[in-house]
């Protein structure tokens, strides 16, 4: 049964890492596998487009369930305009990247559509996107988090914010007779307190802790917690430790000893204070590898973690809290964006398509199903439309509601807490995560130190970074 619902999660995993890829970051955030009906190649809508409108080609990677949703949104568009028409280029995502720069070099782009967080900065410097705000002008803006910029002009927006927090099984807390995690920044853990509650729901066999007396860390039963190793989202605790992964002009690699000390505290976890399972950090899976497998009380993850509620849990009631904290308060936001591509003929038309199809009102299904959250900021403030899509949505009721608010909202708009992940300003970052992840490997296992890691791949992550 545990091996039924574990697949079923990684389904949804994989899922949610195509509308959110990264990384990392991975989904990311988020790397997906390309969808089998693609058969490396783009599939368009074969329905002809009426003569008398402008066409509009919108490119996108998922699976084909994702695909078929999305038509039907293009079908509502289209039925809803008498100039313009929009066909979808469906692109399996392992080959999107590569297809895409193949038909800019023939000047054959579509004229928008989705773009992975970790090459947007790096195709608007090689001039393949627009610098078109497709928000110029309106009143109710996306928040200042979630917009991609170069060159000082927005070139791209996430169709949806997510921030990183703290997952935790409700069970093991009240089994363990320990408060569940804090829901509110003022009473954040910090890194120590964090460590020392994982302790005390770790157990082995025999039911003792890390710690005690005849300990056998070799024969763990439940664990405390799993911090997601995926590379994009280890940034955070870079970041909560007073150090960085890139320079603020995302033109240099830094990892400086702030950084990697972080990272280590992250694989100690495992190696040092038995409290987390081993999981080599070459997947975003997280979640599903540790709350959703049943034997771990903590992880963090996105905030799409929501989402899982719905996925046949059977019956693992999870609830959020902040992240812990090592010297700053800290989380990083993210979301898969979209932007205008730089050969279209109708550049207007297509930033006007995307605003719509980025919209709270046409995306509402999938942000009631928990795995996004809207960008635009007055539904973080107007307390009528939080109430939508908080309040109202089953499974953020379920965490309950307050506690989503101030773990998750709260944090969100909170600009001294939320940091932008470093894919918003950095160029070819997916080549530098393609560098680093592998090699972290031998760290996570622990055959070598974070800083040996680190050392022997920096200059290949500088040449990477463009």
């Amino acid at each position: 049964m545990k091996t039924k619902k574990l697949l079923a999660l990684l389904l949804c995993a994989m899922m949610v890492s195509a509308l959110f890829a990264c990384a990392q970051p991975a989904a990311p955030a988020t790397e997906a596998p390309a969808a089998e009906a693609t058969e490396a190649a783009a599939a368009e809508t074969t329905e002809a487009p009426p003569a008398e409108k402008v066409t509009l080609t919108f490119s996108l990677w998922g699976d084909p369930a994702e695909q078929e949703v999305t038509q039907k949104t293009l079908d509502v568009y289209n039925n809803s305009q008498d100039k313009v028409y929009v066909q979808a280029l469906q692109i399996g995502r392992d080959e999107y990247n590569e297809k895409l720069q193949t038909m800019a070099t023939a000047g054959e782009m579509p004229d928008c559509g989705m773009v992975a967080e970790d090459t947007v900065i790096g195709w608007a410097k090689d001039g393949l996107l627009m610098d078109i705000d497709i928000y110029a002008g309106q009143e109710n803006l996306p928040l200042d988090s979630l917009a991609f910029k170069y060159d000082g002009k927005t070139v791209a927006y996430s169709a949806a914010n997510e921030v990183l927090a703290l997952w935790y099984n409700k069970a093991m807390f009240d089994a363990a007779g320990i408060p569940y995690p804090p829901t509110s920044l003022d009473q954040a853990w910090t890194w120590d307190q964090f460590v020392e509650v994982a302790k005390q729901l770790t157990i082995d066999a025999n039911g003792k802790h890390p710690g005690d007396a005849g300990f056998n860390k070799d024969n763990i039963v439940q664990y405390g917690a799993y911090v997601n190793q995926y590379t994009w989202q280890l940034e955070v605790w870079a970041l909560s430790n007073g150090g960085s992964f890139f320079s603020p002009d995302g033109k240099s690699v830094v990892f400086d000893d702030a950084a990697i000390e972080a990272i280590q505290k992250v694989v100690d976890l495992h190696l040092v204070d038995n409290v987390a399972p081993l999981n080599d950090g070459t997947q975003d899976n997280g979640f599903t590898s540790s709350i959703g497998a049943g034997n771990v009380a903590m992880c963090t993850e996105g905030q799409w973690a929501t989402g899982f509620r719905g996925a046949g849990f059977d019956g693992i009631d999870y609830g959020v809290a902040v992240l812990p904290y090592m010297k700053e308060k800290v989380t990083i936001a993210t979301g898969g964006p979209t932007g205008v591509f730089a050969t279209t003929k109708h550049p207007q038309e297509a930033a006007d398509f995307l605003r719509w199809y980025n919209s709270e009102e046409n995306g509402m299904n999938t942000i009631m199903a928990g795995w996004w959250m809207p960008t635009k900021q007055n539904y973080y403030t107007d307390e009528t439309l939080l109430k939508s899509w908080v309040d109202d949505c089953a499974f953020r009721a379920a965490l309950p509601a307050d506690a989503y608010k101030t773990a998750i909202v709260d944090v969100a708009l909170d600009t001294n807490v939320t940091h932008q992940s470093a894919w918003y300003y950095t160029p070819n970052m997916f080549d530098v995560i393609r560098t680093l992840q592998p090699a972290m490997v031998e760290a996570i296992n622990g055959s070598k130190t974070v800083k040996e890691v680190i050392d022997s791949v920096r200059d290949a992550m500088q040449a990477n970074l463009g």
